[in-house]
């Protein structure tokens, strides 16, 4: 759990104690400039990726024949990404408008999985995002709106959203996953760190399943860092068939539940026995000027060597020329047009027709609708194009 904790100096301390002394309990923090000290080096964009950090257990549930095994399967990949966290408390970039982060994973059997995000929308802040991978049959997207709030000597990172999980062999079927909670403690007083809270679910209403789970945070004088509960049930009874239980950044279990009798705990998930999958990056120096890293190169580049100045004037400059764009397209009642996604039934989905059955075929659409020069909305190209 230590690195998960932070013990600020005076001078960080002092400073952060003076941006908290003017706001008040409940505070949205979106619209709050905060210092760079303690941000992450990489946008939000890209942290969605920790979400595959073991894609490989998610790679074959397309083809587990059992809809209940192939559920359990669902869960476990879900579990699997949260341990992913940076040391101490750290919050990644806000991405701007129209900023994207794309990246693929290779797999050991040689087949591959696609991951486009992009930042649809500045107020209120939505990240959309989209896993292809056409070999494993496998699509989820979805969209993220953290909503940042002040709760006295924490801060909370509320994530709206859901993904939505299909699998392209088995028509019909899909899974609906919401997020926990994330919680930045000890602000005020006390040693900083970061947690998971509240409850979640993972479900699919065609198999009539549901899974439960809490991400229970720490009493003040009881309990311990990390634990999760949950429960897998058929979702019209109520009947509970699996519980869950254990830590999500270390080892968890699982035990069957027949007629009310709970079977011996089982393992289900070690987080750390599991590899890691490198994911891969276009170069930076190849990269769009609008594309993740590259855009923020300079923060990075200033926050590794410890230049915090330096880094707030590059975040600074990043940030005028946002407010800057949107001044001229207010001006010219141009209205913002999301470049991989549309907004669709309340939902943002990749602007990608007709992917074909044919595996093989689909791969090679999905790498162009991702990796190749797209022609740019009205808004991208007259607007970004002018200040490049």
């Amino acid at each position: 759990m230590s690195e998960h904790k932070e013990v600020l100096d005076d001078e960080p301390r002092s400073i952060l104690l003076g941006i908290i002394s003017q706001l008040t309990r409940g505070t949205d923090l979106s619209r709050v400039t905060l210092p760079v000290f303690i941000l992450e080096p990489r946008s939000f964009l890209e942290k969605v990726t920790d979400f595959m950090s073991h894609p490989d257990l998610i790679q074959r549930a397309a083809f587990v024949d059992d809809p209940l095994e192939r559920f359990i399967q669902i869960v476990r990949y879900y579990l699997s990404g949260w341990h992913i966290q940076p040391k101490g408390v750290k919050k990644p970039y806000n991405p701007v408008l129209g900023e994207h982060f794309r990246c693929k994973w290779t797999f050991p059997d040689s087949t591959e999985a696609f991951y486009i995000a992009e930042q649809v929308s500045h107020h209120p802040p939505i990240t959309a995002y989209a896993i292809y991978s056409p070999e494993n049959y496998l699509l989820a997207t979805g969209e993220l709106k953290p909503k940042s709030k002040f709760l006295g000597n924490s801060a909370a990172s509320m994530l709206h959203g859901s993904t939505r999980v299909q699998f392209l062999n088995i028509p019909g079927e899909e899974y609906f996953i919401t997020y926990p909670n994330i919680y930045a403690r000890g602000i005020l007083f006390g040693t900083m760190m970061m947690e998971l809270g509240d409850h979640v679910t993972v479900s699919c209403p065609q198999n009539d399943f549901i899974c439960n789970v809490e991400f229970k945070t720490k009493g003040f004088f009881s309990g311990t860092y990390n634990a999760i509960v949950g429960t897998i049930k058929k979702k019209s009874t109520g009947e509970v068939l699996f519980e869950i239980g254990g830590n999500w950044s270390d080892k968890m279990n699982i035990r069957q539940v027949q007629n009310g009798r709970k079977g011996p705990w089982k393992p289900f998930l070690d987080v750390n026995a599991n590899p890691v999958y490198p994911k891969t990056v276009v170069p930076e120096a190849q990269q769009e000027p609008y594309e993740s890293r590259r855009l923020w190169s300079k923060v990075t580049d200033a926050l590794r060597s410890r230049n915090l100045n330096l880094a707030t004037d590059e975040k600074t400059s990043i940030e005028d020329n946002q407010r800057r764009l949107t001044k001229e397209r207010n001006e010219k009642d141009l209205n913002w047009v999301p470049r991989f996604f549309t907004y669709k039934n309340g939902q943002y989905i990749p602007i990608l027709n007709h992917i074909s059955a044919d595996p093989k075929t689909a791969k090679a659409q999905i790498e162009q609708f991702i990796f190749s020069p797209h022609e740019a909305n009205v808004s991208y190209q007259e607007l970004h194009a002018a200040h490049q």
